[in-house]
């Protein structure tokens, strides 16, 4: 048997108590607590317009939020893909094609003629 120390149970809390939050044509959309992201993982978030976003975070606790739609197949994966960093860009490998988006500018590294929309993002509570 395990258990949690004060400060785990405090960070735990702290992110589950802290939500994600999108910028959309309405205003700041709660996606997410802070708790779901972890460095490394994405998630899929569905918005009010149909469309889906990508939510990731790096293990310096920036958040990021990109378009789903691998724009090279058209499928909704991006959440899925792996992330990294190239010449100091934080970046998001498609997993059906392997092609590379800029997790900041939504620039595809692999042909720069290429995008995804990016959101805007913002962390509210008690991190």
């Amino acid at each position: 048997m395990t258990t949690a120390t004060t400060t785990e149970v405090a960070t735990t809390d702290a992110a589950e108590s802290t939500t994600v939050e999108i910028l959309g044509p309405d205003g700041w959309l709660p996606v997410c607590t802070l708790g779901r992201l972890s460095p490394g993982r994405g998630v899929a978030a569905l918005l009010p317009d149909g469309a889906q976003a990508a939510l990731f975070t790096d293990r310096a606790g920036r958040a990021y939020a990109i378009g789903n739609r691998d724009p090279f197949t058209g499928a909704q994966v991006l959440s899925r893909g792996l992330t990294g960093t190239a010449a100091g860009r934080p970046y998001v490998a498609s997993p059906l094609l392997k092609q590379r988006f800029d997790l900041a500018s939504g620039e595809c590294l692999d042909d720069p003629s290429v995008s995804v929309p990016t959101y805007s993002v913002r962390i509210r509570g008690d991190a």
